[in-house]
């Protein structure tokens, strides 16, 4: 192996004078090599799966930088707020060192893929390339918000995990210091049972008392212009440089990373998209195959038989080094089918074959193919935000006792204020690939309330497992039939025949999104809770449906 020369906490200036740190890896032999770069608030001595050793051998320089504000780096760290100036400084940076070859790339998930965002959005010159994986396109659809609700699972769980450090490295009283840490500690020990339950939602009591940033939603909603720093989706026409987007159909950021595809190839840009059947953190480490109750085979536990990384390094090689190009270079879509458990190539995403197929809610619990032809037919629930129904498994990160991925819905659907809709089973096998949309006609009793739509699969044993769901917050006058569009974002799917479909219709699903308590008080103020008497409407003129793109050979 090529020995590697490593250089900690080497200081990069940038355009205000703050020093931020990074530590460099690179051939020990003379010459000039391009760079990889990531920039993470969680600690450059941390390596991601994209292991230096892995990468300085074939020929590049790997720099992990700590943001401003975090661990080494200087300045004060506000969550996204000076990521595009800092990028684009860093990036040209390290296009700058002797040892560099002037051509930066950029990797990295989450966090570290939307710091890539950002440098191409400050069109950094030198930046070739990003390769941003498991990352948000519109902060409203997915990182601090969903439908209007809050993303109350993500948000407490990451401030907290961020703040904890930021307490032990500030300048308090060292009494002062271990109190508030105490205290923190006290409170992520305690998140699913008393934590994730405080009120207002808006302004938790919890994460008042930390005094360090969260992820954007306080100052979201005290000034909804700050979400524009970490957003992305409107700003495709600032990029122009090849990008390479890893999601997991059961990510937090999902359809953020299917957006962002889009946002590029509309523009002409050239952008592959890879989607596995992975979680937020097992994307990094696909080993085994599972994520919630499904095991998805030995397929699943990388890309094709390869392993990202070998991915990364392949794109690299030509849009870094100007080695040729080859159908991996080339726009396109590779999908992972869960229930076929295989991987398929696509040439865009959506599928233009795919066709809008519309399931409508009927009575007796039916979800039929045929639109309802009932003059009159409506189900209805009472929702009492202090009794919500819990989340179980889906598109999440939160606390250790909330897992992502498919789980039995059988507590779920045992509730009485969950409606739920079935069809009878498949005559034959079904693809679902694209993205889901419910229309429900729907009315409460009070000023406002949430309408909660899940789709799940049931299998041949009878056990109903989710595949995805959604959120929309409604703002309305009591009594008043609306026209509610619920988004449930995207999934690649075969259900198998025998198996049938599931609709769940309800008003929560907590904490992974915030409770509605019904008064339509904001949500940095509302503590006061009142039971909502919630209906909808499924006959001829009102048909509420679930809407799938069927894929057909």
């Amino acid at each position: 192996m090529q020995e590697i020369r490593i250089e900690l906490d080497v200081p990069v200036p940038m355009r205000d004078g703050t020093v931020q740190y990074a530590d460099v890896y690179r051939p020990a032999a003379e010459g000039k090599y391009p760079v990889l770069l990531t920039r993470q608030p969680y600690g450059k001595s941390v390596t991601t799966f994209l292991d230096p050793k892995k990468l300085v051998p074939a020929g590049y320089v790997v720099i992990n930088q700590d943001v401003r504000g975090r661990f080494g780096s200087e300045g004060e760290w506000i969550p996204w707020k000076h990521e595009r100036e800092d990028g684009y400084d860093t990036v040209e940076w390290a296009a700058s060192l002797p040892y560099s070859t002037g051509k930066v790339g950029m990797f990295g998930t989450s966090y570290f893929g939307s710091t890539q965002w950002s440098a191409a959005i400050a069109q950094a010159p030198s930046l070739r390339t990003i390769v941003p994986e498991i990352t948000w396109s519109d902060p409203e659809d997915g990182l601090m918000f969903r439908g209007g609700a809050i993303e109350l699972g993500l948000n407490v769980y990451w401030a907290f995990g961020q703040g904890l450090g930021q307490i032990m490295s500030s300048a308090l009283d060292p009494r002062e210091k271990m109190a508030r840490f105490g205290a923190a500690v006290s409170a992520v020990e305690s998140m699913a049972s008393d934590t994730y339950w405080q009120l207002p939602s808006g302004a938790l009591p919890a994460l008042e008392a930390l005094g360090q940033p969260d992820i954007g939603v306080t100052r979201a909603l005290a000034d909804p212009a700050t979400m524009d720093e970490a957003r992305v989706s409107n700003r495709f026409d600032n990029i122009s440089i090849p990008t390479l987007n890893f999601g997991g159909w059961y990510d937090v950021f999902l359809q953020g990373t299917l957006d962002n595809h889009v946002g590029m190839r509309s523009r002409g840009q050239t952008s592959r998209l890879i989607v596995g059947p992975w979680g937020h953190r097992t994307i990094t480490n696909p080993a085994e195959g599972m994520i919630g109750e499904v095991n998805f085979g030995f397929g699943s536990m990388g890309v094709n038989g390869r392993q990202i990384v070998d991915l990364h390094r392949e794109w690299y090689d030509h849009w870094l080094k100007d080695l040729p190009a080859t159908e991996a270079h080339k726009s396109g879509v590779l999908l992972f089918v869960m229930g076929a458990n295989e991987w398929r190539a696509e040439e865009e995403w959506p599928l233009a074959r795919a066709q809008d197929t519309a399931l409508h809610l009927s009575s007796g619990g039916a979800l039929d193919w045929d639109a309802p032809s009932d003059e009159t037919a409506e189900s209805g629930f009472t929702y009492d935000p202090a009794d919500p129904v819990m989340t179980r498994g889906g598109n999440l990160v939160m606390a250790p006792e909330f897992q992502p991925g498919p789980f039995n819905q059988r507590d779920v659907e045992a509730r009485d204020d969950v409606l739920v809709f079935s069809t009878e089973p498949l005559v034959e096998d079904l693809e679902i690939t694209g993205r889901v949309r419910a229309t429900l006609y729907a009315s409460t009793d009070g000023p406002s309330t949430d309408w909660v739509v899940r789709l799940c699969e049931v299998d041949s044993k009878g056990i109903s497992r989710n595949i995805v769901d959604g959120i929309t917050r409604v703002h309305t006058q009591p009594g008043r039939i609306d026209e509610v569009e619920v988004d449930l974002w995207s999934t690649s799917i075969l259900i198998k025949a025998g198996h049938r479909l599931r609709v769940h219709v309800t008003s929560s699903s907590f904490p992974r999104w915030d409770r509605n308590l019904n008064t339509g008080e904001p949500v940095t103020e509302a503590t006061q809770m009142r039971v909502a008497n919630n209906r909808i409407y499924h006959d001829a003129s009102r048909p509420s449906r679930i809407i799938l793109p069927v894929v057909k050979d």
